[in-house]
């Protein structure tokens, strides 16, 4: 995915037990050691934003593909942490008519959902800010186009593809999610469709946490003050942007799209793992994730 989380949900992982070895060439080196980043709630736009959340991938890319991995699969195309895979879905469309279709995947990760929709015969472009994320994607294996670019100005020409997808990639983490909106309206033909997952909203009403103090709310649902993490000199090192449910949608339609389906995924009984925030007894109480199927008319 553009990963998973590709967002809110890889900021606040534990470590947990690894199923893959660590696996390319040594990155730049990380913060200090023992960096402890302060996480407060200010206003942080345009670019800070950008340049925190990829600096903040670049960084933590490694372990991110090593902690999830697994569940991500090398070439499965999973739309959020409760586990629901687009072979199911099918939010993009029957999977036998996405052969020949130019599809961008936007904050692509390590390309896992690009790699699953070449398997159906689609021509993917797997696109990410995080230079090191796309270095994972190459380790895989890719027999498509990767691309390191910021979702707010796309290097494509208009009407460049059929489809667009983001497995929470990009729009948790940009202040203005009307830019990204609108960009991936350009470069779809008319009649693309474009869907993303995200964090459902009302997640940030609630603390974090997988366990029973997950369950009470803690701030307001309304408050869209960002989410930041700071150095010792207040440069903002990781960034993550609240939309309310009705904010998504007025951005969604602001940007020249037609909302066709809204889908908040509920807890398989299959899925026993913990990410971050996420578990089964959250899952089965309040919505995690939300996907927007929307179409250029």
């Amino acid at each position: 995915m553009g990963p998973l989380p590709r967002h809110a949900f890889a900021r606040r992982v534990g470590r947990k037990g690894t199923t893959r070895e660590p696996i390319i060439q040594e990155p730049e080196p990380h913060e200090p050691e023992g960096f402890e980043p302060e996480a407060t709630r200010r206003d942080a736009g345009v670019a800070e934003s950008a340049r925190a959340n990829r600096g903040w991938w670049d960084r933590n890319a490694d372990e991110y593909q090593v902690e999830h991995g697994t569940f991500l699969g090398d070439d499965r195309f999973v739309w959020g942490p409760e586990g629901l895979d687009e072979v199911e879905a099918e939010l993009l469309g029957p999977p036998e008519d996405l052969k020949g279709r130019d599809v961008l995947e936007i904050g692509a990760g390590a390309a896992q959902c690009a790699r699953w929709l070449a398997a159906q015969g689609a021509r993917p472009v797997a696109l990410d800010v995080s230079h090191r994320q796309l270095q994972h994607a190459l380790r895989i294996g890719v027999s498509f186009p990767l691309v390191c670019a910021d979702a707010g100005a796309l290097p494509f020409a208009d009407g460049s593809f059929d489809l667009a997808c983001s497995a929470y990639g990009a729009l948790p983490f940009v202040a203005d999610p009307r830019l990204v909106l609108r960009e991936v309206r350009r470069v779809l033909r008319p009649g693309g469709r474009f869907v993303f997952s995200v964090t459902h909203p009302i997640r940030w009403a609630f603390p974090d946490e997988p366990g029973p103090e997950g369950l009470s709310v803690s701030s307001s649902y309304f408050d869209r003050t960002p989410y930041v993490e700071q150095d010792d000199e207040g440069r903002a090192v990781y960034v993550e942007h609240h939309r309310t449910l009705g904010d998504r949608v007025r951005d969604v339609v602001a940007s020249g799209f037609r909302l066709v389906d809204l889908v908040e995924p509920e807890w398989p009984a299959w899925n026993t793992a913990e990410w971050g925030g996420w578990s089964p007894l959250r899952g089965n109480l309040l919505p995690g994730t939300a996907i927007f199927v929307c179409e250029r008319d």
